[in-house]
């Protein structure tokens, strides 16, 4: 039997069935070149895990903004919307770009689903070569011991987007001087914490969005309202929805300035350290507010995103402040999380810079 032909109509056509169909329906839908694309770039017990991790790796090459966070929605991607019917996921992604819904199905969509094939084109055709070097080691949650002081520590890292975090006290957002939390349909970290607080109907319709809310009352509250704070500025508010899965305060971290005319932003590395230092500081001050104590804080690469900071740089920046804390005594909990092998690499090579100059040629050593 020939094998079916990956080519990018085809795949296309296929892309429609699971726009339709959703992904709790693929065990229905018949999808031959997607499962072969599927086999020969990705790795799954299922066939469908098979083709929702191809589609997942595809979107994931795409543009970050307004294209990726489109083609998550359509597809059902997105984190709480494998179970929306396809016209509510159209709807919501007809908001990314601002159109009516019938002007996203004649023109946006098209678009959205031909970069989505492009891309599983060009994985299936990279085949065992891709799917080799797209692997990565340690799964989505790992450890990293580093020396701060004269003691090790355990880091835990994240390797999955923001909103899968679980039992973790404290997560640290990212934000601009303004304080002004992005859209929640965009696919910043801020956005998706954003996304994740809020409580919504059965069809998608927000009913509460409780961190914006928060976010603006301490802006009221310290007579900031409307005017920029000083970079390194943390706020503190509830989480929303996010606290049934153990998440309980979203520090939020201003560390982009916006540049006048654009919508670029200027971050300094400085300014991470420094709200890096102010947000370990108010956990400290809130500790003993809850029951249990806060104990655990996440900090993702900030201002490597919109920011345009490298990885390594951030990386740098916030552990300049974590490590002050631990090697002065402290005993938080710290975990980075990061969306890409690339971030997950430059928060596994702290132990390297952690260590004393001295020492740099005997990784084994302890001091």
């Amino acid at each position: 039997m020939a094998a079916p032909s990956i080519d990018h109509a085809t795949v296309f056509e296929e892309l429609q069935v699971v726009r339709r169909a959703g992904l709790l329906r693929l065990r229905g839908s018949e999808l031959p070149a997607l499962e072969t694309a599927a086999a020969s770039s990705v790795t799954a017990r299922t066939r469908q895990g098979a083709v929702e991790a191809l589609l997942r790796r595809a979107v994931g090459q795409l543009d970050a903004g307004t294209l990726r966070t489109a083609a998550e929605y359509t597809l059902g991607l997105t984190q709480g919307t494998r179970d929306w019917p396809a016209a509510s996921r159209r709807a919501r992604a007809a908001e990314v770009y601002r159109v009516s819904e019938e002007r996203f199905r004649k023109h946006h969509e098209v678009m959205v689903l031909g970069q989505v094939a492009e891309h599983i084109v060009a994985l299936a055709q990279g085949g065992a070569d891709a799917r080799e070097e797209d692997a990565e080691p340690g799964g989505t949650h790992r450890f990293v011991d580093v020396l701060a002081g004269r003691r090790t520590v355990r880091l835990t890292l994240h390797v999955h987007p923001v909103d899968l975090l679980r039992d973790v006290d404290v997560v640290v957002s990212p934000a601009n001087t303004y304080l002004a939390l992005p859209e929640p349909y965009k696919s910043s970290v801020a956005a998706s914490l954003r996304r994740a607080a809020s409580v919504r109907g059965v069809t998608g319709d927000l009913l509460e969005d409780p961190v914006h809310d928060e976010l603006r009352t301490w802006l009221a509250r310290h007579g900031a309202s409307g005017r920029p704070v000083l970079p390194g500025t943390v706020a503190a508010t509830g989480s929303g929805a996010l606290a049934r899965y153990g998440v309980r305060r979203i520090y939020h971290a201003a560390v982009a300035v916006p540049r006048a005319g654009t919508n670029d932003y200027d971050v300094l590395p400085a300014d991470i350290t420094r709200a890096t230092s102010r947000a370990l500081a108010l956990l400290a001050e809130e500790r003993d507010r809850y029951d249990p104590p806060l104990r655990s804080v996440c900090f993702p690469l900030l201002g490597s995103g919109r920011g345009g900071l490298p990885h390594r740089v951030s990386a740098a920046a916030v552990w300049g402040a974590v490590e002050a804390e631990l090697a002065r005594g402290a005993r938080w909990d710290v975990h980075f999380v990061v969306h890409t092998p690339e971030a997950a690499r430059e928060v596994e090579r702290i132990p390297a810079r952690s260590r004393p100059v001295h020492d740099q040629s005997a990784p084994g050593r302890s001091v």
